[in-house]
């Protein structure tokens, strides 16, 4: 097996121009229920999980949060994250179990904040990221087999099938 290589972060329009079928699989996903886990890294270096909408627009995965919680705090300091969709209320996974990680940037131009607020009426104030990733992942079962895949930057979408 190759070294895997490293690539920079891509954002979701990135993603979606990559593998444009997976991306929007993975869209439609996060897009079934509105409320998600995040999980963040605390200065101590130890993890937090918390609740958060997904907000796909502008053709960017974009995380709004209010200033001071906890998770815009640790996104501030270490910009590493992951976004689990929720996985609903069917145990068989039927729709599949999808999560993206990567590095939230936080979006502090005027333009673009009033463009996201005139289009979306966010509750304010609020801090606003736009999620670069690193990874997609999308597990689910094909009958008996189940289906894992992985999406990195600069690499093909990679399927694993177990038994």
């Amino acid at each position: 097996m190759a070294p895997m290589t490293s690539s920079a972060p891509l954002s979701w329009s990135g993603f979606a121009a990559a593998e444009p079928v997976f991306a929007d699989t993975v869209r439609r996903r996060f897009q079934l229920y509105k409320h998600h886990v995040l999980a963040t890294v605390r200065k101590d270096g130890s993890p937090r999980v918390t609740g958060l909408e997904a907000d796909f627009r502008f053709d960017e995965l974009l995380l709004g949060m209010m200033p001071g919680s906890r998770k815009s705090l640790d996104l501030v300091c270490d910009p590493r994250f992951a976004l689990h969709a929720n996985p609903g209320p069917d145990a068989e996974m039927s729709d599949g179990d999808v999560r993206v990680s990567g590095r939230a940037v936080q979006i502090t131009d005027p333009g673009y904040l009033a463009r996201f607020v005139e289009d979306a009426t966010p509750p304010e104030p609020f801090l606003l990221f736009r999620a670069d990733l690193t990874e997609a992942v999308r597990t689910g079962l094909d009958g008996d087999e189940l289906v894992i895949q992985s999406w990195r930057p600069g690499q093909p979408l990679r399927t694993v099938r177990r038994t």
